[in-house]
Protein backbone atom coordinates (compact mmCIF):
# COMPACT_ATOMS: atom_id res chain seq x y z
CA UNK A 1 0.00 0.00 0.00
CA UNK A 2 1.39 3.35 -0.99
CA UNK A 3 1.54 5.79 1.94
CA UNK A 4 -0.87 8.69 1.48
CA UNK A 5 0.42 12.05 0.43
CA UNK A 6 1.63 13.81 3.54
CA UNK A 7 0.48 17.31 4.22
CA UNK A 8 2.45 19.81 6.30
CA UNK A 9 1.36 20.70 9.77
CA UNK A 10 -1.17 23.46 10.09
CA UNK A 11 0.43 26.42 11.85
CA UNK A 12 -0.19 26.23 15.58
CA UNK A 13 -1.27 29.28 17.57
CA UNK A 14 1.48 30.30 19.97
CA UNK A 15 1.88 32.82 22.74
CA UNK A 16 1.91 36.31 21.25
CA UNK A 17 3.19 39.25 23.30
CA UNK A 18 0.40 41.68 24.10
CA UNK A 19 2.04 44.58 22.28
CA UNK A 20 2.36 42.56 19.06
CA UNK A 21 -1.24 41.36 19.35
CA UNK A 22 -2.46 44.91 19.90
CA UNK A 23 -0.59 46.22 16.88
CA UNK A 24 -2.00 43.40 14.77
CA UNK A 25 -5.51 44.36 15.82
CA UNK A 26 -4.81 47.97 14.97
CA UNK A 27 -3.53 46.94 11.56
CA UNK A 28 -6.68 44.92 10.90
CA UNK A 29 -8.91 47.79 11.92
CA UNK A 30 -7.05 50.05 9.52
CA UNK A 31 -7.74 47.81 6.50
CA UNK A 32 -10.15 49.19 3.91
CA UNK A 33 -13.66 47.82 3.93
CA UNK A 34 -14.29 44.60 2.07
CA UNK A 35 -15.28 44.73 -1.59
CA UNK A 36 -18.32 42.95 -2.91
CA UNK A 37 -17.19 40.41 -5.49
CA UNK A 38 -18.34 40.52 -9.10
CA UNK A 39 -17.01 38.93 -12.27
CA UNK A 40 -15.98 42.39 -13.44
CA UNK A 41 -13.05 42.16 -11.02
CA UNK A 42 -11.54 39.44 -13.21
CA UNK A 43 -10.95 42.18 -15.78
CA UNK A 44 -9.82 44.80 -13.26
CA UNK A 45 -6.06 44.90 -12.75
CA UNK A 46 -6.51 46.84 -9.51
CA UNK A 47 -8.14 43.77 -7.95
CA UNK A 48 -5.01 41.67 -8.52
CA UNK A 49 -1.97 43.39 -6.99
CA UNK A 50 0.39 40.75 -8.38
CA UNK A 51 -0.43 41.98 -11.86
CA UNK A 52 1.56 45.15 -11.12
CA UNK A 53 4.83 43.32 -10.51
CA UNK A 54 4.42 40.07 -12.42
CA UNK A 55 3.79 40.35 -16.13
CA UNK A 56 2.61 36.71 -16.19
CA UNK A 57 -0.64 37.74 -14.48
CA UNK A 58 -2.92 40.09 -16.40
CA UNK A 59 -6.53 41.19 -16.09
CA UNK A 60 -7.81 41.37 -19.69
CA UNK A 61 -11.22 41.99 -21.28
CA UNK A 62 -11.44 38.22 -21.85
CA UNK A 63 -10.85 37.47 -18.19
CA UNK A 64 -7.95 36.92 -15.82
CA UNK A 65 -4.95 35.35 -17.56
CA UNK A 66 -2.48 33.58 -15.28
CA UNK A 67 0.73 32.35 -16.89
CA UNK A 68 3.83 30.68 -15.45
CA UNK A 69 6.79 32.99 -15.93
CA UNK A 70 10.30 31.91 -16.89
CA UNK A 71 12.16 30.44 -13.97
CA UNK A 72 8.98 29.48 -12.13
CA UNK A 73 6.85 26.34 -11.76
CA UNK A 74 3.57 28.05 -10.92
CA UNK A 75 1.74 31.36 -10.94
CA UNK A 76 -0.99 32.54 -8.60
CA UNK A 77 -3.26 35.55 -8.69
CA UNK A 78 -4.74 36.75 -5.40
CA UNK A 79 -7.70 39.05 -4.78
CA UNK A 80 -8.04 39.93 -1.10
CA UNK A 81 -10.67 41.51 1.12
CA UNK A 82 -13.64 40.07 -0.75
CA UNK A 83 -17.03 40.32 0.94
CA UNK A 84 -18.86 37.01 1.21
CA UNK A 85 -22.60 36.63 0.62
CA UNK A 86 -24.78 35.26 3.42
CA UNK A 87 -24.90 31.46 3.60
CA UNK A 88 -21.84 31.00 1.39
CA UNK A 89 -21.98 27.40 0.21
CA UNK A 90 -20.63 27.12 -3.35
CA UNK A 91 -18.03 28.51 -5.71
CA UNK A 92 -18.40 28.31 -9.49
CA UNK A 93 -15.43 28.91 -11.77
CA UNK A 94 -15.06 28.86 -15.55
CA UNK A 95 -11.82 28.43 -17.47
CA UNK A 96 -12.10 29.41 -21.13
CA UNK A 97 -8.53 28.79 -22.28
CA UNK A 98 -5.69 26.47 -21.27
CA UNK A 99 -2.29 26.19 -22.87
CA UNK A 100 1.24 24.93 -22.42
CA UNK A 101 0.21 21.91 -20.38
CA UNK A 102 -1.22 24.07 -17.60
CA UNK A 103 -2.86 22.54 -14.55
CA UNK A 104 -5.14 25.05 -12.91
CA UNK A 105 -6.24 25.37 -9.31
CA UNK A 106 -8.73 27.27 -7.15
CA UNK A 107 -8.20 28.12 -3.49
CA UNK A 108 -9.60 30.48 -0.90
CA UNK A 109 -7.76 31.80 2.13
CA UNK A 110 -9.01 33.46 5.27
CA UNK A 111 -10.43 32.98 8.73
CA UNK A 112 -12.65 30.19 7.49
CA UNK A 113 -13.23 28.07 10.58
CA UNK A 114 -12.67 30.49 13.42
CA UNK A 115 -11.83 34.16 13.89
CA UNK A 116 -8.16 34.94 14.26
CA UNK A 117 -6.89 31.78 12.57
CA UNK A 118 -6.46 31.67 8.81
CA UNK A 119 -6.55 28.58 6.62
CA UNK A 120 -6.21 27.75 2.95
CA UNK A 121 -9.01 25.70 1.42
CA UNK A 122 -8.15 23.80 -1.78
CA UNK A 123 -11.17 23.35 -4.00
CA UNK A 124 -9.37 22.14 -7.07
CA UNK A 125 -5.84 21.16 -8.03
CA UNK A 126 -4.17 19.68 -11.10
CA UNK A 127 -7.20 20.40 -13.31
CA UNK A 128 -6.33 19.86 -16.97
CA UNK A 129 -9.64 20.61 -18.70
CA UNK A 130 -11.29 23.93 -19.55
CA UNK A 131 -14.95 24.53 -18.81
CA UNK A 132 -17.19 25.28 -15.84
CA UNK A 133 -16.93 23.58 -12.47
CA UNK A 134 -18.93 24.17 -9.32
CA UNK A 135 -17.64 23.27 -5.88
CA UNK A 136 -19.67 22.89 -2.71
CA UNK A 137 -18.16 24.24 0.48
CA UNK A 138 -18.32 21.83 3.39
CA UNK A 139 -20.29 23.62 6.13
CA UNK A 140 -17.63 22.59 8.67
CA UNK A 141 -15.04 24.60 6.76
CA UNK A 142 -16.78 27.97 6.78
CA UNK A 143 -18.30 29.52 9.87
CA UNK A 144 -21.68 31.21 9.29
CA UNK A 145 -20.30 34.63 10.28
CA UNK A 146 -17.50 34.55 7.69
CA UNK A 147 -17.23 38.02 6.17
CA UNK A 148 -14.12 38.33 4.01
CA UNK A 149 -11.63 36.05 2.32
CA UNK A 150 -9.01 35.93 -0.40
CA UNK A 151 -9.57 34.22 -3.77
CA UNK A 152 -6.60 32.46 -5.35
CA UNK A 153 -6.64 31.42 -9.02
CA UNK A 154 -3.53 29.88 -10.49
CA UNK A 155 -1.74 27.39 -12.68
CA UNK A 156 1.16 24.97 -12.36
CA UNK A 157 3.42 23.81 -15.15
CA UNK A 158 6.40 24.79 -17.25
CA UNK A 159 7.12 28.36 -18.26
CA UNK A 160 4.39 29.56 -20.63
CA UNK A 161 1.63 27.34 -19.19
CA UNK A 162 -1.47 29.50 -18.79
CA UNK A 163 -5.17 29.59 -18.02
CA UNK A 164 -7.81 32.26 -18.59
CA UNK A 165 -10.56 32.54 -15.95
CA UNK A 166 -13.67 34.42 -17.02
CA UNK A 167 -16.05 33.53 -14.19
CA UNK A 168 -15.76 33.09 -10.44
CA UNK A 169 -18.99 33.22 -8.47
CA UNK A 170 -19.56 32.96 -4.72
CA UNK A 171 -22.98 31.39 -4.26
CA UNK A 172 -25.25 30.51 -1.36
CA UNK A 173 -25.62 26.93 -0.23
CA UNK A 174 -28.35 24.82 -1.80
CA UNK A 175 -30.37 22.94 0.84
CA UNK A 176 -30.33 19.19 0.33
CA UNK A 177 -33.91 17.97 -0.06
CA UNK A 178 -33.34 14.83 2.03
CA UNK A 179 -31.65 16.72 4.91
CA UNK A 180 -34.55 18.61 6.48
CA UNK A 181 -34.17 20.33 9.86
CA UNK A 182 -34.71 18.10 12.87
CA UNK A 183 -38.27 18.03 14.20
CA UNK A 184 -38.11 14.93 16.40
CA UNK A 185 -35.65 14.57 19.27
CA UNK A 186 -35.21 11.34 21.18
CA UNK A 187 -34.80 11.68 24.94
CA UNK A 188 -31.32 10.89 26.31
CA UNK A 189 -29.75 10.73 22.84
CA UNK A 190 -26.76 12.99 22.06
CA UNK A 191 -26.09 14.37 18.58
CA UNK A 192 -22.82 14.46 16.66
CA UNK A 193 -22.73 17.70 14.65
CA UNK A 194 -21.50 16.29 11.33
CA UNK A 195 -23.90 13.34 11.47
CA UNK A 196 -26.83 15.74 11.73
CA UNK A 197 -25.78 17.17 8.35
CA UNK A 198 -26.23 13.74 6.74
CA UNK A 199 -29.51 12.51 5.20
CA UNK A 200 -31.95 10.48 7.22
CA UNK A 201 -32.30 8.31 4.13
CA UNK A 202 -29.47 8.72 1.58
CA UNK A 203 -30.29 8.54 -2.12
CA UNK A 204 -30.02 6.48 -4.18
CA UNK A 205 -30.24 3.92 -1.41
CA UNK A 206 -29.00 0.37 -1.76
CA UNK A 207 -28.01 -1.84 1.13
CA UNK A 208 -25.71 -4.66 0.03
CA UNK A 209 -24.94 -7.87 1.91
CA UNK A 210 -21.62 -6.96 3.47
CA UNK A 211 -21.07 -10.34 5.13
CA UNK A 212 -21.57 -12.10 1.81
CA UNK A 213 -19.14 -9.68 0.14
CA UNK A 214 -16.53 -10.35 2.83
CA UNK A 215 -16.85 -14.11 2.48
CA UNK A 216 -16.67 -13.97 -1.31
CA UNK A 217 -13.60 -11.73 -1.04
CA UNK A 218 -11.95 -14.32 1.18
CA UNK A 219 -12.69 -17.15 -1.26
CA UNK A 220 -11.13 -15.14 -4.10
CA UNK A 221 -7.97 -13.72 -2.53
CA UNK A 222 -7.03 -16.92 -0.66
CA UNK A 223 -7.67 -19.17 -3.68
CA UNK A 224 -4.31 -20.72 -4.58
CA UNK A 225 -5.77 -22.34 -7.70
CA UNK A 226 -7.16 -19.18 -9.29
CA UNK A 227 -5.85 -18.57 -12.79
CA UNK A 228 -5.92 -15.51 -15.01
CA UNK A 229 -4.42 -12.05 -15.22
CA UNK A 230 -2.72 -11.20 -11.87
CA UNK A 231 -3.98 -14.49 -10.37
CA UNK A 232 -3.57 -16.14 -7.98
CA UNK A 233 -3.36 -13.21 -5.60
CA UNK A 234 -2.07 -15.36 -2.72
CA UNK A 235 1.46 -16.69 -2.52
CA UNK A 236 3.27 -18.81 0.05
CA UNK A 237 6.38 -17.26 1.56
CA UNK A 238 9.25 -19.57 2.52
CA UNK A 239 11.65 -16.82 3.59
CA UNK A 240 11.38 -17.77 7.31
CA UNK A 241 12.37 -14.26 8.42
CA UNK A 242 10.66 -14.41 11.82
CA UNK A 243 8.78 -17.70 11.69
CA UNK A 244 10.31 -21.11 11.02
CA UNK A 245 7.47 -22.22 8.79
CA UNK A 246 5.82 -20.88 5.65
CA UNK A 247 3.75 -17.72 5.85
CA UNK A 248 1.71 -16.03 3.12
CA UNK A 249 1.52 -12.87 1.07
CA UNK A 250 -1.15 -10.80 -0.62
CA UNK A 251 -0.52 -7.79 -2.88
CA UNK A 252 -1.44 -4.37 -1.54
CA UNK A 253 -3.23 -3.74 -4.83
CA UNK A 254 -4.04 -5.97 -7.78
CA UNK A 255 -1.11 -6.38 -10.16
CA UNK A 256 1.49 -4.80 -7.88
CA UNK A 257 4.82 -5.18 -9.71
CA UNK A 258 6.88 -4.78 -6.55
CA UNK A 259 5.30 -7.61 -4.56
CA UNK A 260 5.19 -11.36 -5.01
CA UNK A 261 6.67 -14.75 -4.16
CA UNK A 262 10.03 -13.84 -5.67
CA UNK A 263 10.22 -10.67 -3.55
CA UNK A 264 10.61 -11.65 0.13
CA UNK A 265 9.41 -9.15 2.72
CA UNK A 266 7.33 -7.28 0.14
CA UNK A 267 3.86 -8.05 1.54
CA UNK A 268 2.30 -5.59 3.95
CA UNK A 269 0.99 -6.59 7.34
CA UNK A 270 -1.94 -4.21 7.03
CA UNK A 271 -3.12 -6.07 3.93
CA UNK A 272 -2.45 -9.61 5.15
CA UNK A 273 -3.36 -9.31 8.83
CA UNK A 274 -6.41 -7.26 7.86
CA UNK A 275 -7.63 -9.97 5.48
CA UNK A 276 -7.41 -12.61 8.22
CA UNK A 277 -9.13 -10.38 10.77
CA UNK A 278 -11.91 -9.34 8.38
CA UNK A 279 -12.68 -12.94 7.41
CA UNK A 280 -12.75 -13.96 11.07
CA UNK A 281 -15.21 -11.19 11.94
CA UNK A 282 -17.39 -12.40 9.06
CA UNK A 283 -17.57 -15.83 10.69
CA UNK A 284 -14.72 -17.80 9.10
CA UNK A 285 -12.08 -19.73 11.03
CA UNK A 286 -8.85 -18.79 9.28
CA UNK A 287 -6.90 -21.36 11.29
CA UNK A 288 -8.77 -24.23 9.62
CA UNK A 289 -8.52 -23.53 5.90
CA UNK A 290 -5.93 -24.90 3.45
CA UNK A 291 -3.36 -23.51 5.88
CA UNK A 292 -3.44 -22.14 9.38
CA UNK A 293 -3.32 -18.51 8.31
CA UNK A 294 -3.68 -17.37 11.91
CA UNK A 295 -0.38 -18.95 12.95
CA UNK A 296 1.18 -17.57 9.76
CA UNK A 297 0.37 -14.05 11.01
CA UNK A 298 3.08 -14.48 13.65
CA UNK A 299 5.59 -13.75 10.86
CA UNK A 300 4.93 -10.01 11.23
CA UNK A 301 6.26 -10.03 14.79
CA UNK A 302 9.72 -8.63 14.11
CA UNK A 303 12.13 -10.83 16.10
CA UNK A 304 15.00 -11.21 13.63
CA UNK A 305 15.90 -7.52 13.97
CA UNK A 306 15.36 -7.49 17.73
CA UNK A 307 12.49 -4.97 17.71
CA UNK A 308 9.89 -7.43 19.05
CA UNK A 309 7.00 -5.49 17.55
CA UNK A 310 4.26 -6.34 15.09
CA UNK A 311 5.11 -4.14 12.11
CA UNK A 312 3.87 -3.58 8.58
CA UNK A 313 6.61 -5.75 7.11
CA UNK A 314 8.36 -8.82 8.45
CA UNK A 315 11.64 -6.96 8.65
CA UNK A 316 11.52 -3.20 8.97
CA UNK A 317 12.53 -0.38 11.23
CA UNK A 318 10.52 2.22 13.10
CA UNK A 319 10.49 5.99 13.12
CA UNK A 320 8.72 6.61 9.81
CA UNK A 321 5.07 7.01 10.82
CA UNK A 322 3.24 6.40 14.08
CA UNK A 323 0.13 4.97 12.50
CA UNK A 324 1.95 2.60 10.14
CA UNK A 325 3.91 1.21 13.09
CA UNK A 326 1.12 1.15 15.68
CA UNK A 327 -1.89 0.01 13.67
CA UNK A 328 -0.53 -3.50 12.84
CA UNK A 329 -0.29 -4.07 16.60
CA UNK A 330 -3.96 -3.12 17.00
CA UNK A 331 -5.01 -5.59 14.28
CA UNK A 332 -2.82 -8.30 15.81
CA UNK A 333 -4.25 -7.71 19.29
CA UNK A 334 -7.74 -8.20 17.84
CA UNK A 335 -6.64 -11.50 16.29
CA UNK A 336 -5.17 -12.63 19.62
CA UNK A 337 -8.53 -11.96 21.27
CA UNK A 338 -10.45 -13.88 18.61
CA UNK A 339 -8.15 -16.93 18.66
CA UNK A 340 -7.54 -17.75 22.34
CA UNK A 341 -6.49 -21.27 21.34
CA UNK A 342 -3.36 -19.75 19.77
CA UNK A 343 -1.42 -18.80 22.93
CA UNK A 344 1.56 -17.46 20.97
CA UNK A 345 -0.68 -14.67 19.64
CA UNK A 346 -1.46 -13.55 23.17
CA UNK A 347 2.21 -13.69 24.11
CA UNK A 348 3.12 -11.51 21.12
CA UNK A 349 0.29 -9.12 21.90
CA UNK A 350 1.55 -8.67 25.45
CA UNK A 351 5.18 -8.19 24.40
CA UNK A 352 4.17 -5.55 21.86
CA UNK A 353 2.00 -3.71 24.38
CA UNK A 354 4.90 -3.66 26.83
CA UNK A 355 7.21 -2.24 24.17
CA UNK A 356 4.75 0.54 23.36
CA UNK A 357 4.23 1.21 27.05
CA UNK A 358 7.97 1.78 27.44
CA UNK A 359 7.88 4.10 24.42
CA UNK A 360 5.15 6.14 26.12
CA UNK A 361 7.30 6.42 29.24
CA UNK A 362 10.23 7.61 27.13
CA UNK A 363 7.97 10.23 25.53
CA UNK A 364 6.73 11.57 28.87
CA UNK A 365 7.46 15.27 29.33
CA UNK A 366 7.40 17.68 32.26
CA UNK A 367 3.59 17.49 32.45
CA UNK A 368 3.84 13.83 33.41
CA UNK A 369 2.08 12.78 30.21
CA UNK A 370 3.51 11.22 27.05
CA UNK A 371 3.97 13.71 24.21
CA UNK A 372 2.92 12.29 20.84
CA UNK A 373 3.31 15.52 18.87
CA UNK A 374 5.90 13.87 16.66
CA UNK A 375 6.03 12.01 13.37
CA UNK A 376 6.97 8.72 15.03
CA UNK A 377 9.16 6.99 17.59
CA UNK A 378 12.40 5.15 16.84
CA UNK A 379 12.61 2.05 19.03
CA UNK A 380 16.29 1.61 18.16
CA UNK A 381 17.33 5.01 19.52
CA UNK A 382 14.42 5.28 21.98
CA UNK A 383 13.74 8.80 20.81
CA UNK A 384 10.88 10.58 19.01
CA UNK A 385 11.25 11.36 15.32
CA UNK A 386 10.25 14.61 13.64
CA UNK A 387 10.62 14.76 9.88
CA UNK A 388 9.70 18.45 9.63
CA UNK A 389 6.72 17.77 7.35
CA UNK A 390 3.95 16.32 9.48
CA UNK A 391 3.12 15.09 12.96
CA UNK A 392 0.72 12.43 14.18
CA UNK A 393 -0.56 13.49 17.60
CA UNK A 394 -3.44 11.02 17.53
CA UNK A 395 -0.88 8.28 18.20
CA UNK A 396 -2.01 8.92 21.78
CA UNK A 397 -5.35 7.42 20.74
CA UNK A 398 -3.77 4.28 19.32
CA UNK A 399 -1.69 3.93 22.48
CA UNK A 400 -4.80 4.24 24.65
CA UNK A 401 -6.55 1.40 22.79
CA UNK A 402 -3.51 -0.89 22.82
CA UNK A 403 -2.90 -0.40 26.52
CA UNK A 404 -6.53 -0.79 27.55
CA UNK A 405 -6.88 -3.93 25.42
CA UNK A 406 -3.79 -5.30 27.18
CA UNK A 407 -5.29 -4.41 30.58
CA UNK A 408 -8.54 -6.22 29.76
CA UNK A 409 -6.63 -9.33 28.67
CA UNK A 410 -3.75 -9.49 31.15
CA UNK A 411 -4.95 -7.37 34.13
CA UNK A 412 -1.56 -5.79 34.70
CA UNK A 413 -2.18 -2.41 36.41
CA UNK A 414 0.63 -0.82 34.42
CA UNK A 415 -1.42 -1.26 31.25
CA UNK A 416 -4.41 0.53 32.79
CA UNK A 417 -2.18 3.37 33.98
CA UNK A 418 -0.67 3.68 30.50
CA UNK A 419 -4.15 3.76 28.92
CA UNK A 420 -5.22 6.55 31.25
CA UNK A 421 -2.11 8.64 30.57
CA UNK A 422 -2.59 8.19 26.82
CA UNK A 423 -6.21 9.40 26.93
CA UNK A 424 -5.16 12.33 29.10
CA UNK A 425 -2.45 13.16 26.57
CA UNK A 426 -5.03 12.99 23.79
CA UNK A 427 -7.39 15.29 25.68
CA UNK A 428 -4.60 17.80 26.27
CA UNK A 429 -4.53 18.58 22.55
CA UNK A 430 -5.88 22.05 21.81
CA UNK A 431 -6.87 21.28 18.21
CA UNK A 432 -8.23 18.29 16.30
CA UNK A 433 -5.31 15.79 16.14
CA UNK A 434 -6.80 13.31 13.62
CA UNK A 435 -4.09 12.10 11.24
CA UNK A 436 -5.04 8.77 9.61
CA UNK A 437 -6.82 5.93 11.48
CA UNK A 438 -5.96 6.03 15.19
CA UNK A 439 -8.23 8.69 16.69
CA UNK A 440 -11.42 6.54 16.68
CA UNK A 441 -9.61 3.83 18.67
CA UNK A 442 -8.69 6.25 21.43
CA UNK A 443 -12.27 7.51 21.46
CA UNK A 444 -13.53 3.97 21.97
CA UNK A 445 -10.95 3.43 24.73
CA UNK A 446 -12.14 6.61 26.47
CA UNK A 447 -15.76 5.42 26.23
CA UNK A 448 -14.85 2.09 27.81
CA UNK A 449 -12.78 3.70 30.53
CA UNK A 450 -15.75 5.93 31.39
CA UNK A 451 -18.19 3.01 31.47
CA UNK A 452 -16.01 0.33 33.02
CA UNK A 453 -13.53 2.24 35.18
CA UNK A 454 -15.60 5.23 36.27
CA UNK A 455 -13.51 7.80 34.42
CA UNK A 456 -14.92 11.11 33.18
CA UNK A 457 -13.15 11.72 29.92
CA UNK A 458 -14.58 14.32 27.52
CA UNK A 459 -16.17 11.92 25.06
CA UNK A 460 -18.27 14.55 23.21
CA UNK A 461 -15.10 16.45 22.29
CA UNK A 462 -13.33 13.31 21.06
CA UNK A 463 -16.31 12.32 18.93
CA UNK A 464 -16.61 15.77 17.42
CA UNK A 465 -12.93 15.47 16.47
CA UNK A 466 -13.59 12.08 14.84
CA UNK A 467 -16.30 13.60 12.65
CA UNK A 468 -14.85 17.09 12.30
CA UNK A 469 -11.95 18.49 10.29
CA UNK A 470 -8.38 17.74 11.30
CA UNK A 471 -6.08 20.57 12.33
CA UNK A 472 -2.89 18.52 12.00
CA UNK A 473 -3.68 17.23 8.50
CA UNK A 474 -5.62 19.88 6.64
CA UNK A 475 -8.90 18.73 5.11
CA UNK A 476 -8.92 15.26 6.70
CA UNK A 477 -12.34 14.25 7.96
CA UNK A 478 -15.66 12.53 7.27
CA UNK A 479 -17.30 13.32 3.93
CA UNK A 480 -20.57 15.18 3.54
CA UNK A 481 -22.57 15.94 0.43
CA UNK A 482 -23.99 14.71 -2.83
CA UNK A 483 -21.40 13.82 -5.47
CA UNK A 484 -22.75 13.70 -8.99
CA UNK A 485 -26.20 12.57 -7.91
CA UNK A 486 -25.00 10.15 -5.21
CA UNK A 487 -25.18 10.91 -1.51
CA UNK A 488 -21.62 10.19 -0.35
CA UNK A 489 -21.84 11.02 3.34
CA UNK A 490 -19.98 9.31 6.12
CA UNK A 491 -16.80 8.17 4.37
CA UNK A 492 -13.32 8.87 5.73
CA UNK A 493 -10.70 10.82 3.81
CA UNK A 494 -9.87 14.24 2.43
CA UNK A 495 -12.82 16.60 2.16
CA UNK A 496 -11.03 19.25 0.06
CA UNK A 497 -8.99 17.27 -2.50
CA UNK A 498 -10.93 17.91 -5.75
CA UNK A 499 -13.94 18.44 -3.48
CA UNK A 500 -13.47 15.09 -1.72
CA UNK A 501 -11.35 11.94 -1.85
CA UNK A 502 -12.54 9.15 0.47
CA UNK A 503 -10.61 5.95 1.19
CA UNK A 504 -12.01 2.46 1.62
CA UNK A 505 -9.58 1.26 4.28
CA UNK A 506 -9.97 4.35 6.45
CA UNK A 507 -13.75 4.18 6.16
CA UNK A 508 -13.99 0.54 7.20
CA UNK A 509 -11.48 1.03 10.02
CA UNK A 510 -13.40 4.00 11.44
CA UNK A 511 -16.62 1.99 11.41
CA UNK A 512 -14.98 -0.96 13.15
CA UNK A 513 -13.58 1.27 15.87
CA UNK A 514 -16.63 3.45 16.59
CA UNK A 515 -19.68 1.20 16.18
CA UNK A 516 -18.90 -0.65 19.47
CA UNK A 517 -18.94 2.70 21.27
CA UNK A 518 -22.74 2.59 21.52
CA UNK A 519 -22.46 -0.47 23.78
CA UNK A 520 -20.59 1.56 26.39
CA UNK A 521 -22.20 4.96 25.79
CA UNK A 522 -25.77 4.20 24.60
CA UNK A 523 -26.62 7.91 24.40
CA UNK A 524 -24.78 7.89 21.05
CA UNK A 525 -26.69 4.92 19.60
CA UNK A 526 -28.89 7.06 17.35
CA UNK A 527 -26.01 9.17 16.02
CA UNK A 528 -23.78 6.16 15.35
CA UNK A 529 -26.70 4.36 13.70
CA UNK A 530 -27.46 7.29 11.40
CA UNK A 531 -23.80 7.55 10.44
CA UNK A 532 -23.65 3.83 9.65
CA UNK A 533 -26.80 4.04 7.52
CA UNK A 534 -25.03 6.65 5.38
CA UNK A 535 -21.63 4.94 5.46
CA UNK A 536 -22.89 1.51 4.40
CA UNK A 537 -24.82 3.07 1.52
CA UNK A 538 -21.92 5.26 0.37
CA UNK A 539 -19.22 2.60 0.81
CA UNK A 540 -20.73 0.36 -1.86
CA UNK A 541 -19.46 2.93 -4.39
CA UNK A 542 -15.89 1.82 -3.66
CA UNK A 543 -16.61 -1.37 -5.60
CA UNK A 544 -16.58 -2.00 -9.37
CA UNK A 545 -19.93 -1.89 -11.19
CA UNK A 546 -21.61 0.01 -8.33
CA UNK A 547 -22.12 2.94 -10.72
CA UNK A 548 -22.73 3.23 -14.46
CA UNK A 549 -19.85 2.67 -16.86
CA UNK A 550 -17.36 5.51 -16.95
CA UNK A 551 -17.30 6.13 -13.21
CA UNK A 552 -14.17 4.05 -12.61
CA UNK A 553 -10.59 5.03 -13.41
CA UNK A 554 -9.69 1.52 -14.53
CA UNK A 555 -11.17 -0.98 -16.95
CA UNK A 556 -13.15 -3.82 -15.34
CA UNK A 557 -10.78 -6.58 -14.21
CA UNK A 558 -12.03 -10.03 -15.29
CA UNK A 559 -10.35 -11.67 -12.31
CA UNK A 560 -13.03 -10.28 -9.98
CA UNK A 561 -16.36 -11.08 -11.66
CA UNK A 562 -18.32 -10.70 -8.41
CA UNK A 563 -16.80 -7.26 -7.67
CA UNK A 564 -15.54 -7.94 -4.16
CA UNK A 565 -12.20 -6.10 -4.33
CA UNK A 566 -12.71 -2.40 -3.62
CA UNK A 567 -10.97 0.48 -5.30
CA UNK A 568 -8.62 2.33 -2.98
CA UNK A 569 -10.82 5.40 -2.97
CA UNK A 570 -13.76 7.37 -4.26
CA UNK A 571 -13.25 10.87 -5.64
CA UNK A 572 -15.94 13.50 -5.84
CA UNK A 573 -14.63 14.40 -9.30
CA UNK A 574 -11.89 13.01 -11.51
CA UNK A 575 -11.44 13.93 -15.17
CA UNK A 576 -15.05 15.00 -15.51
CA UNK A 577 -16.53 11.96 -13.77
CA UNK A 578 -18.48 12.47 -10.53
CA UNK A 579 -18.14 10.44 -8.45
CA UNK A 580 -15.26 8.27 -9.61
CA UNK A 581 -13.96 5.05 -8.04
CA UNK A 582 -10.20 5.10 -8.34
CA UNK A 583 -6.90 4.73 -6.55
CA UNK A 584 -3.46 6.28 -6.60
CA UNK A 585 -1.74 3.41 -8.51
CA UNK A 586 -3.99 3.88 -11.56
CA UNK A 587 -5.01 7.52 -11.32
CA UNK A 588 -1.44 8.66 -10.72
CA UNK A 589 0.00 6.18 -13.23
CA UNK A 590 2.51 4.37 -11.05
CA UNK A 591 0.55 1.12 -10.88
CA UNK A 592 0.46 -2.01 -13.06
CA UNK A 593 0.54 -1.42 -16.81
CA UNK A 594 -2.11 -4.07 -17.34
CA UNK A 595 -4.83 -1.78 -16.01
CA UNK A 596 -6.18 1.03 -18.15
CA UNK A 597 -4.71 4.37 -17.19
CA UNK A 598 -6.63 7.61 -16.80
Amino acid sequence: MKPPNKLPLTDRAGLVPFAVLASACLALSAEPSAREWSNALLCDSAAWPHAERDAAIAATPAGLRVEVAAGHLDARAEASGLAMPPSLGRIRVRVTQLGGGARWFLRVYGELRQPGRSHTLHFSRNETAAGTQEFEIDPRLCRPSLQVLQLQLGVEGAAGAFAVFDEAAFLPAVPRPNCPPRTVFQPSQVDISAVELMPNLPQPFELINWKEKAMTYDSLVFNRNARGEFLPLLWLDESHINLQQPTFGLPSYVGSPSQGQDKPNSQEGLTCLGAVLGATLAGMDKSRQESDYVTMCEAWFNTSNGLNLVLNQQRCGTGGSFWYEMFPNIVFAALADLYPNHPRLSEISRLSAERWQQAALNLTNSTGLPDFNHTSYDFATRKPVDNGRWREPDAAAGMAWLQYAAWMKFHDPSFLAAADSAVQSLQSQTANPFYEVLLPYGTLAAARLNAEQGRHYDLPRLLEWCFGVSECRGGWGVTLGNWGGYDCDGLQGSIDDHGGYAFAMNTFVAAGALVPLARYQPQYARAIGKWMLNLTNSARLFYPAAMPAGHESGAPWPGDPQHVIAYEGLRREWHGMSPCATGDPVAMRWGPKGLRQK
